[in-house]
């Protein structure tokens, strides 16, 4: 079963062929024999690897013979190697010519009857030795499990050193040929004794590799969801991969015909109770318990051991402690369509029984899965309700979704099932999944049903779900028309209120949440159990007094609101107090550190409740940008790739693409921000300010690094009319990046400057820091950085002020963001060397900034840094430390003790200092101090000049 050897790459085999060639070659003795067996069944790429492993041999100077066994018994003696004798006689570089042709011609003078075989196996060991010619020679031999009896004797007889030929084996045998008494075990028995003989399994590839070949096959990328599929099906055998990779490629999902014969033949060839066991396990749910098997088959205990003995020897099944398992899932595809219809449904009612007979754990997913296919909805029904009842008690919101959507379906063929309530699970299940748009198609049906919800209940249901759809403004109309339906009640209407609020705070109006929060609390002190308005309300009421009023006391309304969702257990309170907690730390109060560590603690703590792919992807969002803005990007780049393992959707996309956008737009990766922000601006119908604004100004900032300054003035203009926000921050962030816009085409001279834009962006730059000074300081601070930016931008337009840029420099070093500190440098090393003065200040700037923004990765800046420099001849490089009390030369880091020097290598890394103690084995609080000592010794004041240092202690 071999495949195309020529066009395909070798993949997940690179330490195996260097194993078996250093096995052959390196690790042998002058004048001694060497052999190596490779075992494996079918397709797993065998015949690939006797090739590769040839090619080096020949490319090291072996003389390398090599045949095919064929499957004929006896009848050929010596095939393999006559064949290989004959391939080698027409080759181009022979090494001898006439020493070939006389072995050939030893096979043809009647020596190979059973009195002339002593005879026979010393002329071809003559004969090999001739061919060789003091070179190693290597004998390669494809589907070993047919050798005849002779090629049988001549190996033992070579291996044995009894033909005094230095010779080196290399031979492939399927695994599921050698059954019982096959005369191939024996041989390799007395081989095994031997120390120079290695028997070496050949496995499946494991799921990178089997993606790589994929995709080499089809001739680009797989979805996750097919690269999944094809994994679970091919088991990793290199020859399956392939056929159903050209399937793919070809627009076919199916089973090849070459694949279905392959395995149908592969269980034929069972003894007939091995066969029935094999039928039955693939129609089963693996893995499949023993005691089930046993009634399912009929099989007496001993019957029942042999047959599944047969078909693990024959590497069709695998048992373990839990059951039995295909090797291949593709088996069952292939086996289904070899039953009758009659045939399948009675299978499946055996199981169904045997579930149910069996002592023990009932599987209620199984015995639904089994009662359905059994043709008995009837009874299917009340185990899948049971099954997805338990899943979610269990916190399995998408296996509960997938258990009462087969329940909805099977409530269709039954007149007097309850199919209300199944709608209103299903719908439920499939919000807390991510399926957001299922979970609104699944309500709209339900809405519509005889028994159908009071109209409020739905109107919040229907809010919820277009909330987490990412459509905002369509949400908070929903509310609205919930507080106002005459069937609301008290608990329903605190129920709205307080999840208004959460969303007026998602939209970054804190104002308007506030006042919504205090309405939703009140209306809880009137209604028993309102445990989850009270966190909602209170989460949503201490981040609008945090952003507006008192940090200190908001953040404690906060905390508690995250205690009482903790003692109350409920998945989503938990979730959302975490969120905001996090998303307060690392946004507007930029107590950063903090905040990573909260998004990534309630990250863990969401996912064990079942919430992965929402309210943990949103989380892990906001650990990504908290590790932005202070630098260490690495670790955000690993975040974002955990997050979109789970494939989120709705809100919980946009708050990941944008966190991630940001870093691509920092790296200059221009291909990647475009496709994100493309996929945002789909996703964001009916979207707030909170995330129209970021996307807008990252949109400005890339089209700023390509150079095109007239789409950032559009982007910045367009966001400017997304006034709905009391997030000053954001506003700022884009003011800056619209006044950057209006510098960089001065400078640039490509295009004109609109000074209309620019009168504009000032007066709202003033505006924005008359409202600042009503806000807390918090933001008051992180505002004045970005207006600082703002006012430093302006001065570019008509002569840059150095001492602007020198000041924002150091505000952003104070607030520990060395992205923004970075561009300042550069700006004023740039303001300096416009004004011919204080070129050696300019040129330490310019290190300083390098520095930095090579530390981040951040590519587009660091061009900018290296063309500056490069115009004013300024050098990049580090100068020599000038001498100090301790002497000339000192090291930066000698003032440092061991461990300190230990803790900034895994700083230099990127890795948190929860991560450092882990690998240290010191508590994190220790780690903190000993960071705190490095960044007083080395004179720092962020994790990123400290590791600058580090790198440059390095070279």
């Amino acid at each position: 079963m071999a495949s195309d050897l020529d066009t395909l790459p070798l993949v997940g085999r690179s330490d195996m062929v260097a194993t078996v060639r250093s096995a052959l070659l390196d690790d042998v003795a002058p004048g001694q024999t060497a052999a190596v067996f490779l075992t494996g069944e079918s397709g797993v790429g065998k015949t690939r690897l006797l090739h590769e492993v040839g090619a080096r041999l020949r490319d090291a100077g072996a003389v390398v013979l090599t045949g095919s066994c064929l499957d004929i018994g006896d009848a050929s003696p010596l095939h393999p190697l006559r064949q290989a004798l004959r391939r080698l006689d027409a080759t181009t570089a022979t090494p001898d010519a006439s020493a070939v042709r006389a072995l050939l011609a030893v096979f043809t003078d009647g020596a190979t009857g059973p009195d002339g075989a002593g005879a026979l196996l010393e002329r071809v060991s003559r004969g090999l030795n001739v061919i060789a010619g003091g070179r190693p020679l290597v004998l390669v031999l494809d589907d070993l499990q047919w050798v005849d009896r002779t090629t049988r004797q001549l190996l033992l007889y070579l291996l044995a050193g009894l033909g005094d030929l230095p010779l080196s084996v290399l031979a492939a045998v399927r695994s599921e040929s050698l059954q019982g008494a096959h005369p191939l075990r024996r041989v390799l028995t007395e081989l095994r004794r031997l120390r120079s003989v290695r028997v070496l399994d050949l496995g499946p590839l494991d799921r990178a590799a089997t993606g790589q070949l994929a995709e080499a096959v089809v001739g680009g990328p797989l979805t996750p969801e097919a690269a999944e599929r094809l994994w679970a099906r091919s088991g990793g055998n290199p020859f399956v991969v392939e056929e159903l990779s050209r399937a793919l490629r070809d627009g076919c999902d199916g089973v090849s015909d070459t694949l279905r014969e392959v395995f149908l033949a592969r269980v034929d060839a069972l003894p007939q109770p091995a066969h029935a066991v094999v039928h039955a396990v693939a129609a089963g749910v693996e893995p499949v318990d023993h005691r089930v098997l046993a009634r399912v088959v009929g099989l007496p205990e001993g019957a029942l051991i042999d047959a599944v003995r047969a078909a693990v020897d024959h590497r069709l099944l695998t048992g373990s402690d839990d059951g039995y398992r295909l090797r291949h899932r593709l088996v069952a595809e292939v086996l289904e369509h070899e039953l009758l219809p009659a045939e399948r449904a009675v299978l499946h009612r055996r199981y169904a029984e045997a579930l149910t007979a069996v002592p023990g754990e009932l599987y209620q997913a199984r015995l639904a899965h089994h009662w359905q296919l059994a043709g008995e909805p009837a009874r299917a029904l009340p185990a899948s309700v049971a099954a997805a009842r338990e899943a979610q008690r269990l916190h399995g919101y998408a296996e509960a979704h997938r258990h009462w959507s087969v329940a909805l379906h099977l409530a269709a063929e039954l007149p007097d099932a309850n199919r209300a309530e199944l709608l209103e699970h299903a719908a439920e299940s499939a919000h807390h999944s991510g399926e957001h748009a299922r979970a609104l198609a699944l309500l709209e049906e339900l809405a519509a049903a005889e028994a159908a919800p009071p109209v409020c209940e739905v109107h919040i249901r229907r809010a919820r779900y277009l909330a987490a759809a990412g459509r905002s403004a369509l949400a908070e109309a929903e509310y609205g028309r919930a507080l106002a339906a005459a069937d609301c009640t008290d608990r329903q209407r605190a129920t709205a209120a307080a999840r208004l609020a959460e969303l007026l705070l998602h939209l970054g109006r804190y104002a308007d949440a506030g006042e919504r929060a205090r309405e939703a609390l009140a209306l809880a002190e009137q209604v028993d159990g309102a445990t989850s308005e009270v966190v909602l309300a209170s989460a949503a009421l201490g981040y609008s007094e945090a952003f507006l009023e008192d940090p200190d006391a908001g953040l404690a309304v906060m905390r508690q609101a995250l205690a009482t969702a903790e003692r109350a257990g409920r998945p989503e309170d938990v979730a959302c107090a975490y969120l905001h907690l996090a998303e307060l730390l690392t946004g507007p109060l930029n107590i950063c550190e903090e905040g990573v560590v909260v998004a990534r603690r309630g990250a863990e703590r969401v996912a064990e409740l079942g919430l992965g792919r929402t309210w943990e992807t949103r989380l892990l969002a906001i650990a990504t940008n908290g590790l932005f803005r202070i630098g260490q990007w690495a670790e955000a780049e690993k975040v974002v790739a955990v997050a979109l393992r789970h494939r989120p959707s709705g809100a919980d996309a946009v708050e990941l693409l944008l966190a991630r956008c940001r870093l691509s737009v920092g790296y200059g990766d221009v291909e990647a921000a475009d496709r994100d922000l493309e996929s945002v601006a789909t996703m964001l119908a009916g979207g707030g300010a909170r995330h129209v604004i970021p996307l807008l100004t990252l949109r400005a900032g890339l089209a700023m690094w390509q150079g095109r300054h007239d789409l950032a003035r559009q982007a910045v203009q367009r966001g400017l009319t997304e006034t709905r926000s009391d997030d000053l921050v954001i506003l700022a962030v884009l003011v800056w990046h619209g006044l950057r816009a209006e510098a960089e085409a001065h400078a640039s001279r490509t295009v004109e400057v609109d000074d209309t834009s620019v009168r504009r962006l000032r007066e709202i730059a003033e505006r924005v820091a008359r409202r600042s000074e009503g806000a807390v300081r918090s933001v008051r601070e992180m505002v004045d950085g970005y207006l600082t930016l703002c006012a430093a931008e302006v001065s570019r337009l008509d002569g840059s002020d150095p001492e602007l840029w020198a000041r924002s420099a150091a505000e952003w070093d104070g607030r520990n963001h060395p992205y923004p500190a970075a561009y300042a440098r550069l700006r004023q090393a740039e303001a300096l060397l416009a004004r011919r003065r204080k070129g050696a200040t300019a040129g330490r700037l310019l290190r300083e900034a390098y520095a930095t923004a090579q530390g981040l990765g951040a590519v587009p800046l660091t061009r900018e840094i290296h063309t500056l420099a490069g115009r004013a001849r300024v050098s990049l490089e580090a100068p020599a430390p000038a001498p100090t009390a301790a002497g000339a030369g000192a090291d930066e880091l000698a003032t440092l003790t061991s461990r300190e020097r230990e803790v900034l290598a895994a700083v230099a890394e990127g890795l948190t200092n929860r991560e450092i103690g882990q690998r240290l084995f010191i508590s994190e609080r220790t780690i903190g101090v000993h960071v705190s000592h490095i960044f007083d010794k080395l004179q720092v004041r962020t994790r990123v000049q400290a590791s600058a240092i580090w790198l440059r202690s390095r070279t």
